[in-house]
């Protein structure tokens, strides 16, 4: 039995193009592959006429159904799973090296979780807040010459999901949690480790890229955010009930 990706659950999101020839070109790229659903985060250039011609008439259902929207952490709020694309290789980042390898890992992920594939501005990719964002980062191995086209990086990824297949029985994925629950969670932890000294809160970010790492290669579940949070909001209680009972003391 072979499976392959569930594509009506992935969608590609474009954060900040500068062309709209790329936009266009990326939803041609798209409509060749079967994904459907495509994302433009704050365009430099939103000219309709210029999107659709690159498009051409094929694609034209996907450039109609284009969202539209103003920041990165909006765009990513309803995905399970967001995965960026960099040609950085530091030593700190969980990188897949091959379009293949990530296509195959999403095989199960995919049946029941929505996935972005999330693509950079033309000139200078993903920042390092963008990255912060992601679950997992993909790299497309090139020669000398590293720097793609938008519309082409959009096409070798859209490949190689449409193309992904395994023999044999495919082990369900559970539904991951949400952006936006992980990123509440990471907040309530931000605010408990600060608390309780754990962290410097002048470059708390140093510490929260060590954590956000940790748990990204967990794979939470929207439960198990939950049983985090939770944990944070008794630590929170236990700190404010100790001090209260101290003040009582020193009251008395």
């Amino acid at each position: 039995m072979t499976e392959r990706i569930q594509l009506e659950n992935i969608a590609i999101v474009l954060h900040r193009p500068r062309v709209s020839e790329n936009i266009g070109a990326a939803a041609r790229a798209m409509c060749n592959m079967g994904i459907r659903r495509l994302i433009v985060v704050a365009p430099k250039q939103r000219d309709p006429k210029r999107i659709l011609k690159m498009a051409t008439h094929a694609a034209a259902e996907v450039v109609e159904q284009i969202e539209y929207v103003e920041t990165l952490e909006q765009a990513l709020v309803p995905f399970n799973l967001v995965v960026g694309t960099t040609a950085r290789l530091g030593r700190r980042r969980q990188v897949f090296d091959s379009p293949a390898k990530l296509a195959r890992e999403l095989i199960p992920v995919s049946r029941n979780n929505h996935v972005a594939l999330l693509f950079g501005p033309e000139d200078r990719g993903l920042t390092a807040d963008d990255l912060r964002l992601c679950h997992w980062l993909v790299n497309i191995p090139t020669s000398e010459f590293s720097s793609l086209n938008l519309a082409q990086a959009v096409m070798v990824l859209c490949y190689a999901l449409f193309v992904a297949g395994r023999q044999g029985k495919t082990v369900p994925a559970p539904r991951l949690a949400e952006r936006h629950e992980l990123d509440g969670m990471y907040t309530q932890v931000q605010d408990i480790l600060v608390r309780i000294n754990y962290i410097n809160p002048e470059n708390p970010e140093y510490w929260m890229d060590k954590i956000r790492h940790y748990f990204t290669r967990m794979q939470l579940r929207a439960r198990e955010v939950s049983v985090i949070r939770g944990i944070c909001r008794q630590i929170n209680w236990y700190a404010g009930k100790c001090y209260e009972d101290g003040r009582k003391r020193r009251d008395a």
